[in-house]
C-alpha cells in the first residue's frame, strides 16, 4: 500500500495556539512517516486504523484517545472502512502557560500514549469537541474567547482521564517489539555516538540484515532515516535555544557540516540560523 500525505498529517507548522480537524477517511491508505513540532491528540470516532508511534502498533477503538507529542515519528495506516476523527493540534508553549502539558508529560516519561477513557468520560470528552468545532465555525461576538474556552476544558477532561487511567496498557491495543524499543531509546540518548546499522547490529549482537528488515518493518523508516530526523531534531532544538550551529550539528550526531545544512535545509525549509528568531 503506498504511502501519501495529508493535509493534517504531513509534518507542518502551527502558528496559532491550537487547530482542530474534523476528518473522515473512505479508503484505505498508508501516509508517510513523520512528526511535528506540535502535540496532538486524535480522538478515533469510528473505522479501522493502526497508529505506530515511534515503533509501537496501536489497534485503536472508537473513543479512544492517541497523545502524540512533538517529535515522536509517527505513521497511521487506515483499513478499508470509514476512518472518523477528530484531531487537535496544540503548541507545547500552550500546554505549558495554560497548565495543560501534564497527559503529555506522562506520555512521554510513561511510554503510554493511549488513553481509553469510560462512558461519562467519553461522552464528556467529544461533547467538548463538538461544541469547539461549532465555536470555530461561529463569527458571532466573542466566538474566539469561546472556542479557547472549550479547548481548555476539553484539556482539563483530558488531564484528568489520563490521571485516572494509568493502568499498563492491555496488550491487545498494541504490538511492539522490544528489541527494536531498547534500539531506539539508545539511539534516543547517544545522537552524537556512531549510529551506523553495523554499529547498533554490533552493540545488540544482532545481524545487520535482520536489523534492517526489523527496524523498517516495526517502525516505518530505515535506522538511517530514524537517527537522521532525530539528529535533526535534537540540532534545531538546540539551536533554538541559543547554542551555536556547528556546535548543535556536532553535539547532534552530524562530523559533516556541510551534510548537516543539506539535511537541515531539506527537513525546515530553511538554514538552521533563522531558527533563533523563531
Amino acid at each position: 500500500m503506498p504511502a501519501v500525505p495529508h493535509d493534517a498529517d504531513k509534518r507542518g507548522y502551527l502558528l496559532e495556539e491550537y487547530r482542530l480537524f474534523h476528518l473522515k477517511e473512505t479508503r484505505a491508505r498508508r501516509f508517510s512517516y513523520h512528526y511535528h513540532e506540535f502535540d496532538k491528540v486524535v480522538v478515533f470516532l469510528s473505522g479501522q486504523v493502526t497508529y505506530t508511534v515511534e515503533g509501537r502498533a496501536y489497534f485503536l477503538s472508537p473513543g479512544d484517545l492517541l497523545l502524540v507529542p512533538h517529535h515522536h515519528i509517527h505513521q497511521p495506516d487506515i483499513g478499508g472502512a470509514t476512518y472518523e476523527r477528530y484531531i487537535l493540534w496544540l503548541t507545547p508553549d500552550f500546554l505549558e502557560e495554560m497548565g495543560m502539558a501534564d497527559c503529555f508529560h506522562r506520555a512521554r516519561s510513561e511510554g503510554h500514549l493511549l488513553i481509553r477513557p469510560g462512558e461519562g468520560q467519553r461522552r464528556r470528552l467529544l461533547e467538548l469537541l463538538t461544541r469547539l468545532e461549532e465555536a470555530i465555525a461561529d463569527r458571532d461576538f466573542g466566538h474566539q474567547l469561546l472556542s479557547r474556552t472549550y479547548c481548555l476544558q476539553f484539556l482539563i477532561a483530558l488531564n484528568r482521564a489520563g490521571r485516572e487511567d494509568r493502568t499498563e496498557e492491555p496488550w491487545e491495543t498494541y504490538a511492539s517489539d522490544p528489541k527494536i524499543e531498547e534500539i531506539m531509546a539508545h539511539i534516543n540518548t547517544h545522537l552524537a555516538d556512531p549510529l551506523t546499522v553495523t554499529d547498533l547490529a554490533q552493540r545488540f549482537y544482532l545481524s545487520a540484515s535482520w536489523l534492517m528488515h526489523r527496524f523498517k518493518e516495526v517502525t516505518g523508516c530505515s535506522v538511517h532515516q530514524y537517527v537522521l530526523q532525530k539528529r535533526l531534531i535534537h540540532a534545531a532544538t538546540l539551536i533554538r535555544e541559543g547554542v551555536p550551529v556547528m556546535k548543535a550539528a556536532r553535539r547532534s550526531g552530524f562530523s559533516d557540516y556541510s551534510t548537516f545544512l543539506r539535511a537541515f535545509r531539506s527537513a525546515y525549509g530553511t538554514a538552521p540560523r533563522n531558527l533563533k528568531s523563531s
